[in-house]
């Protein structure tokens, strides 16, 4: 494969057969989904590998990373005391592990595992967010683009320091965070490469780039073609439950969202029409305004909202309302399928009827109305697709100068220019709002202010 020796670890010594023996320590898996890429001896007693992942993830620079980077509402564009902590990709990403491993261990998985996958989810995400991640997408072109669940991957198995084994050369090479089989499955929401979408070829959503098909071709040994585990679709429930609840109590919050627009004929059918669009393809207008109905209909529904503390308790009451409603519904509905027991890896399928997926399709229809689409907003975007643009094209422009070592060692060792950019890729993928903006700042500043010379 092109470029990818340098970084590409060596296979494992052997892989465990797809139906081994179950692990006695992790009830409802076998072996072979606890194996590691790069096999490594337990360091305590006691603790099963689910848990080691968790802990990995958990502790990981990635994950801390997600605090600096902006989930829907910008931190520190506010100045009421109750909308001052708005949500990042971090706080999403522990309150979507949080709503994962209830809903998991509930359906007989190991909680660990779905809290894993939870965790990592997001890992990969760029600065800005998805408007990020199109414009990163645009620059990686020539390199087979940028995704940011493909880039989630790459940080697992190989870009986050943890392990290292020695290339044929004897050079040290990352094997990422080197987690479980079954964990990697579980974090994948898109099992597939880029183009290889089994229903839409042309779809922008895929799981893997090239130059990480061996630790993806180990880990889905033996998975349905392009079939995700019930563990990865426990995890991208949780996701959507989390982020269509969350980001509307954030508009709230901010004062984005007024709850009685929701009751106006006019801003109803642009919600529906956002919805059909965007998160409901093909859902009718009547189904879609149906479904909104059942939740302004709740005892619990905030129908006002004026940051009084009484306010906030009752908002936060619906919000803890609503993912009990989201999650009961797939629990009863996948158990009136599959049975009691444990559903585990691909033993099953999350069912999640309908209308719950009409009704967060359209709380999601109302941030994305409220929230993302401000005339604000759509001037901030622009501005952070200029700066991620002009970041790009100096970064390529001076590399190695600029990247950071980690990613200078990753240039150095590429062996053709597409894998040098995808350095240079990774190195603006993992930076942080702020640090993209300081780093683009500092790189396009002009010769004589700030570099030294005479301005």
């Amino acid at each position: 494969m092109t470029g990818t020796s340098p970084a590409t670890p060596p296979p494992p010594e052997a892989t465990p057969a797809p139906h081994a023996a179950p692990h006695s320590a992790t009830p409802g898996y076998t072996a072979a989904d606890a194996a590691r890429w790069v096999p490594e001896p337990d360091k305590r007693p006691g603790r099963t590998a689910f848990q080691r992942d968790r802990a990995r993830v958990l502790h990981s620079a990635a994950l801390r990373r997600l605090a600096g980077k902006t989930q829907v509402v910008t931190p520190g564009t506010h100045t009421h005391a109750w909308d001052a902590s708005p949500r990042t990709r971090l706080t999403h990403s522990l309150e979507c592990a949080q709503v994962g491993r209830e809903l998991g261990a509930a359906l007989g998985c190991d909680p660990d595992l779905v809290e894993t996958a939870c965790l990592a989810h997001d890992l990969g995400h760029p600065p800005f967010g998805h408007n990020g991640e199109q414009a990163l997408n645009e620059v990686a072109a020539p390199c087979g683009g940028f995704e940011g669940n493909a880039q989630s991957l790459r940080l697992l198995a190989r870009l986050e320091p943890k392990r290292f084994v020695p290339a044929a050369d004897g050079r040290p090479v990352s094997v990422g965070l080197n987690l479980t089989r079954a964990a990697l499955d579980a974090a994948t929401k898109y099992p597939w490469p880029r183009g290889g979408h089994p229903d839409d070829p042309g779809s922008p959503k895929f799981g893997v780039y090239e130059d990480d098909r061996p630790v993806y071709a180990w880990f889905r040994a033996g998975a349905p073609p392009a079939a995700r585990s019930f563990e990865a679709q426990v995890m991208d429930w949780s996701d959507d439950v989390a982020y269509s609840v969350h980001d509307v109590e954030d508009g709230l919050h901010a004062g984005h969202l007024d709850p009685n627009v929701l009751l106006a004929d006019a801003e109803r059918a642009e919600i529906f029409a956002v919805a059909a669009e965007r998160y409901a393809p093909g859902a009718g207008e009547a189904e879609l305004a149906a479904a909104l109905d059942r939740l302004l209909d709740q005892e619990w529904w905030p129908h006002g909202y004026d940051g009084t503390a009484l306010a906030q308790a009752r908002l936060k009451d619906a919000t803890s309302q609503l993912i009990g409603r989201f999650c009961q519904a797939a629990e009863g509905a996948t158990r009136a399928r599959h049975g009691a027991g444990r559903l585990t890896r691909y033993a099953a399928e999350l069912v999640v009827p309908a209308e719950t997926r009409l009704e967060c399709a359209v709380l999601k229809a109302v941030a994305d109305r409220y929230v993302i689409q401000r005339p604000d907003q759509e001037a901030l975007r622009a501005d952070q697709r200029v700066v991620i643009a002009e970041l790009a094209e100096a970064l390529l422009a001076r590399a190695p100068d600029g990247l950071d070592p980690q990613f200078r060692s990753l240039f150095a060792a590429a062996a053709d220019d597409t894998a040098r950019m995808r350095a240079v890729i990774d190195q603006i993928a993992a930076l942080t709002d702020a640090s993209a903006r300081s780093l683009h700042a500092r790189l396009t500043r002009p010769p004589g202010n700030g570099w030294g010379n005479p301005g």
